[in-house]
């Protein structure tokens, strides 16, 4: 079994910072790519940002020059820093990861469960 757990969400204020991890757990043996998504009330899930095994990253346009997107591939975790928060970043952000669960296996999507992070004004 293949576990995402997500931490490091909160309540913060306009302009503050959070750093959000995930962590993979269980039958791993290797992780392609790996993202954040959010979603917030009433709203459509959102890619924000992905980044594959060897670094290379991308984001959505909305968190450009303030969110920045790494992974420790010895810890299988991927973190999402993330500052000068605005109040339209206020939703629950989940990690997503493509992962083989063993030698010769296919690899899978996965996802946390979610962490919430509001930003007051």
């Amino acid at each position: 079994q293949v576990q995402l757990v997500e931490s490091g969400g909160g309540l913060v204020q306009a302009g503050g910072s959070l750093r959000l991890s995930c962590a993979a757990s269980g039958s791993v043996f290797s992780i392609d790519v790996m993202a954040w998504y959010r979603q917030a009330p009433g709203k459509q899930r959102e890619l924000v940002a992905t980044i594959t095994r060897t670094g290379s990253t991308d984001y959505v346009e909305s968190v450009k020059g303030r969110f920045t997107i790494s992974r420790d591939n010895a810890k299988n975790t991927v973190y999402l820093q993330m500052n000068s928060l605005k109040p339209e970043d206020t939703a629950v952000y989940s990690c997503n990861a493509n992962i083989r669960a063993e030698l010769g296996g296919r690899y899978d999507y996965y996802w946390g469960l979610g962490t919430q992070v509001t930003v007051s004004s």
